[in-house]
């Protein structure tokens, strides 16, 4: 696993939905649905299953992929 990207957002909240799009750790928001839906998102190392989750700075998303696992933090 290589070393998560820092992304930095405007607010001092983003829905998982958006920040998986911003983070380009998903394609589209249908490609984050699909990926939260099929429970390869987790949010601080806790599966998370709702897209709509509210993530703060801080908080780091790892999304399971076939080469491997993808982090981002909300900066």
């Amino acid at each position: 696993m290589s070393a998560p990207i820092e992304v930095p957002i405007r607010d001092d909240v983003i829905r998982l939905g958006q920040f998986l799009k911003l983070a380009g750790l998903a394609e589209s928001g249908t490609h984050a649905r699909d990926l939260v839906a099929d429970g390869e998102v987790r949010v601080n190392e806790e599966p998370e299953t709702r897209r709509g989750r509210q993530l703060v700075r801080g908080d780091r998303v790892t999304v399971s992929q076939p080469e491997g696992d993808e982090s981002a933090v909300v900066a």
